[in-house]
């Protein structure tokens, strides 16, 4: 047994293959862990877990005062945002104005590269608003999606001396005392942290993920600032996903506060491989964090290797099922989200690893979906109300979600959206329709007050993801068997416990998969389609609605 010196001093058990058994088993008795590990942990042993419940809390508390509305600007930083954004803003309208700009395409592209290199000067926070926008695909228009793209990995890392710095600092004592070797070079870098590879004394192969500095202070100066720049956006940005800045402002501070405190993601990192492990999701996995070397600015847990997400030809060159990784991928976050209440809140490519087995493992737990009782209860109502094609259950869930105020005439929504007629074919409509018709349903919900509530927008982030997935690892998937197989899965396995939740028979609920064909746009004769010709109908559609908008202007 080789004990390791954490920050605090405590010990932990490494190299449990040769250590003395664990008189309370092993960790993947509770727990989705990768099957053999660098240590065993358990809660017991996480010496950060119980405080990190109380910094989760306290995160939330602090959102409505960063986002509060203020009449003056916030300090200094109001003159470096304004400045920095009207650098990117005013030469791009001069030369729009001037007709250096041929189409619309080319003003999208110039104005999203403006706004890219804006966020990667202004800092951390600005770069994080970038990376979630780059996971938008669908939401926001694709050159701004494509630019801030590259704010994934391309974000320059902190110089080593300042990585070290705040090493040695947080776990109180010397780098080399900690660790046999680390990594100068950083393996990624992000708009907080960066990630180094390591080796601990005691020979186990980690990653350390280390805070930049000052970011803590500077978000909070930034949420101030955005939440006063917001009101006065209302309306001007073309933008559907941008119709509401100060709401959008309020989930960005949502989202972003609770990943300040690495203790925080330690324990969203234990809370999620509970999960996996009670729903027998043993298909996705989660790297251990070590059990005593976890701060408030750095992170050590287990390495894992494997195939890049996105890396389709190295996956089937080595016999993995792509096909089998989606539909995983697909369950294991629907489950988690429905069924337990939590789930990985912040899916893409760069942080799921396929591992040689065809298991995936999740990284970057920052960002977690938590629903309480209450929520998860109207989340269920809203998916039963989508596979039954019931609106009625699906406004008043979105209500009880926080999407709609309480008070919100159900009848009316459904009216003024038109939920209670016909789906009309999308591919049958005209350029000028569509974009009238997505106006329309805009208007209507920014009237009744509705806004994305942090799990919803979550969610929705991931399923967007899971999209464009199953575009590069499952072109042919049959999207109507994979509903129905799914809504078979979780009838089967879940139903008696989720009906009772719900205070409904579950042999008396009926999948409605001429429903689903209707949300599609398809007919009721329709028994099959793949994601390649869903792609080419969405093409069709977008291609219309670009034509009518650079049409006329």
């Amino acid at each position: 047994m080789t004990p390791t010196s954490g920050a605090d001093g405590a010990t932990a058990t490494s190299n449990p293959s040769e250590a003395s058994p664990d008189p309370v088993g092993s960790d993947l008795d509770w727990a989705s862990f990768t099957q053999v590990g660098p240590w065993t942990i358990h809660r017991s042993d996480a010496r950060w877990l119980d405080l990190a419940r109380v910094l989760r809390r306290r995160a939330v508390a602090e959102v409505p005062e960063l986002v509060a509305e203020r009449r003056s600007p916030p300090g200094l930083r109001v003159l470096t945002v304004v400045g920095r954004l009207g650098r990117a803003l005013l030469p791009w309208m001069a030369r729009k104005r001037l007709g250096r700009l041929p189409d619309p395409a080319a003003s999208r592209a110039d104005i999203s590269r403006r706004l890219r290199l804006a966020a990667e000067a202004l800092g951390p926070t600005y770069i994080k608003l970038g990376q979630i926008i780059s996971s938008g695909e669908g939401l926001f228009p694709a050159e701004l999606v494509d630019e801030f793209k590259r704010c994934r990995d391309q974000v320059p890392p902190e110089p080593f001396e300042v990585v070290r710095l705040t090493v040695e600092q947080d776990l109180g004592a010397r780098l080399d005392d900690v660790f046999e070797s680390f990594d100068e070079t950083a393996l990624a870098a992000a708009s907080i942290a960066q990630v180094h590879a390591a080796r601990l004394r005691t020979g186990e192969e980690v990653v350390v993920k280390v805070q930049r500095p000052q970011v803590a202070s500077l978000v909070r100066k930034d949420l101030k600032v955005m939440s006063w720049l917001a009101p006065s956006l209302v309306g001007r940005i073309p933008v559907a996903a941008l119709a509401n800045p100060p709401a959008l402002v309020e989930l960005f501070a949502e989202t972003i506060v609770e990943e300040l405190d690495f203790r925080v993601e330690a324990a969203n990192m234990l809370d999620i491989a509970g999960m996996l492990h009670d729903l027998g999701q043993d298909r996705y996995v989660t790297p251990r964090p070590h059990p005593t070397m976890v701060t408030r600015r750095v992170l050590v847990m287990e390495r894992v290797h494997g195939f890049n997400f996105d890396d389709v030809a190295g996956m089937r060159d080595a016999g993995i099922d792509t096909e089998d990784v989606v539909r995983t991928a697909m369950i294991a976050f629907m489950e988690g989200a429905i069924v337990e209440g939590i789930f990985h809140g912040d899916l893409h490519g760069g942080n799921l690893l396929v591992l040689d087995d065809g298991r995936t493992a999740l990284l970057d737990y920052g960002i977690v979906g938590r629903l309480d009782s209450g929520r998860r209860n109207a989340f269920l109502r809203l998916m039963l109300g989508a596979t039954t094609n019931d609106p009625r259950t699906q406004v008043e869930a979105l209500r009880d979600l926080g999407a709609l105020p309480v008070d919100t005439d159900v009848d009316a929504v459904i009216h003024d959206l038109r939920l209670d007629q016909e789906v009309i074919d999308p591919t049958s409509l005209t350029g000028e329709e569509m974009v009238a018709e997505v106006q329309r349903v805009v208007k209507a919900m920014l009237g009744y007050g509705a806004k994305l509530p942090k799990e919803l927008m979550l969610y929705v982030k991931n399923l967007v993801f899971l999209d464009g997935a199953i575009s590069r690892l499952a072109p042919e998937l049959d999207l109507l068997g994979e509903v129905s197989n799914i809504s078979m899965l979780f009838a089967q396995k879940h139903g008696e416990r989720l009906g009772r939740e719900l205070g409904v028979d579950p042999n008396a609920v009926e999948f409605d998969l001429d429903g689903v064909k209707a949300s599609m746009g398809l007919e009721s004769s329709v028994n099959r389609i793949t994601y390649r010709e869903l792609q080419e109908r969405r093409a069709l559609i977008q291609r219309r609605m670009a034509d009518h908008v650079e049409g006329r202007d």
